[in-house]
């Protein structure tokens, strides 16, 4: 029987493959704002890894030191492009919101009347009253929009589109996003995406997040003792083919067509392909922006030596002259030292590398501190 669970439609396997994706959705979520974030922001809130490599200034022959001041801009770049993300994010969460609350102001909408068509079919969806907005010639069939109080805008010709069991299916699925503040945890995955832009598998993840609002909305709406799975199957599939308007924005309504394939073959009971919005490409793309960010920031965590004392004077990080004594390299760029293995076995032996010229000798500052 299809009535009683919200979920006894669904086989077993199709629960279990769902229950897996949305592990995987809010998985790969977390991981995406973690790795994002932590190497651009973390060393510097803590002084740990600092102090855990510092002296530790080489890795086999890669000279860590002209690797920091290789990325040190690449790092600032990081950081310039976080700020440019987030300064976009709320740029375009505000003018969605001004936008969204312009265009319901001129909804010439009006509440449920006691007597009217929709006050029955909002009493078996077990909405309250001043939650709905019915408005003539409504773009779209039914949407949810709001962030802290969201209302059910429905258009006032679908009591003749629909039955009444198809009614009170559709107003209890909006219903189910008016619950879940849906337009508000949707807006809040929309500002993370924007902000790492950077990552277009994070707005693609948060493209299948919205679609799986969807299927949790389709599941509370069968949950209701008045609706029945298969008449909001119909229903989805007689809006979704009215539909022809774009969806206003940050509303919650019937779009995409393999989304609405999957719907309606769940809610009948069959099988159904859980698609995501990933791509390889995305992931790709992903990685290898993930992996600069970690190479840059780990390197930025290694502190350069301390000052060393050449003829009484202090050349180390705060000098700028740190790099022209930098080993045996005097006067050149950090990417001609970027390998040091001979200056790390001289230094280790005891051996005073001396400048060009037979200037005075000139220690590899990548001791603590040295006098000469």
């Amino acid at each position: 029987m299809l009535h009683g669970s919200p979920q006894g439609y669904l086989t077993p396997r199709l629960q279990k493959r769902e229950h897996a994706h949305r592990r995987w959705l809010l998985l790969g979520l977390a991981a995406g704002i973690l790795l994002s974030l932590s190497p651009v922001v973390g060393h510097h809130l803590s002084q740990q890894a600092s102090t855990y490599l510092a002296g530790q200034d080489h890795l086999f022959s890669l000279c860590l030191i002209a690797l920091h001041e290789l990325l040190a801009p690449v790092h600032t770049i990081f950081h310039a492009i976080l700020y440019v993300g987030l300064a976009y994010a709320f740029y375009d969460r505000a003018r969605a919101l001004l936008g969204l609350n312009r265009t319901l102001r001129q909804l010439p909408g009006r509440d449920v009347l006691h007597g009217d068509g929709f006050f029955n079919v909002a009493r078996d969806a077990c909405v309250p009253l001043d939650a709905i907005r019915i408005v003539p010639d409504l773009p779209v069939p039914a949407f949810t929009a709001g962030m802290f109080a969201p209302k059910i805008y429905i258009a006032e010709n679908l009591g003749q589109i629909l039955s009444h069991e198809q009614l009170v299916a559709v107003l209890a699925h909006e219903n189910a996003h008016r619950r879940r503040f849906d337009p508000l945890r949707l807006s809040s995955l929309r500002f993370l995406a924007r902000t790492l832009f950077l990552l277009p598998a994070l707005r693609r993840l948060a493209e299948d997040i919205a679609d799986e609002a969807e299927i949790a909305a389709d599941d509370e709406a069968a949950a209701n003792t008045h609706v029945n799975p298969l008449v909001l199957a119909s229903a989805i599939i007689e809006l979704a083919s009215r539909t022809r308007s774009a969806v206003p924005v940050g509303a919650i309504a019937f779009e995409h067509i393999d989304l609405v394939e999957r719907r309606v073959k769940r809610l009948a009971g069959e099988e159904s392909i859980v698609r995501t919005h990933v791509t390889r490409r995305s992931l790709l793309g992903a990685t290898m922006v993930l992996g600069a960010v970690w190479v840059s920031g780990l390197i930025m965590a290694h502190p350069l030596p301390a000052a060393s004392i050449v003829d009484g004077q202090p050349v180390g990080p705060d000098n700028a002259h740190h790099s022209l004594l930098h080993c045996d390299h005097p006067g050149e760029s950090a990417l001609s030292h970027l390998f040091c293995l001979r200056d790390r076995l001289q230094h280790a032996s005891g051996v005073v590398v001396r400048a060009s010229g037979g200037a005075a000798p000139i220690f590899c500052p990548h001791a603590q501190l040295q006098r000469l």
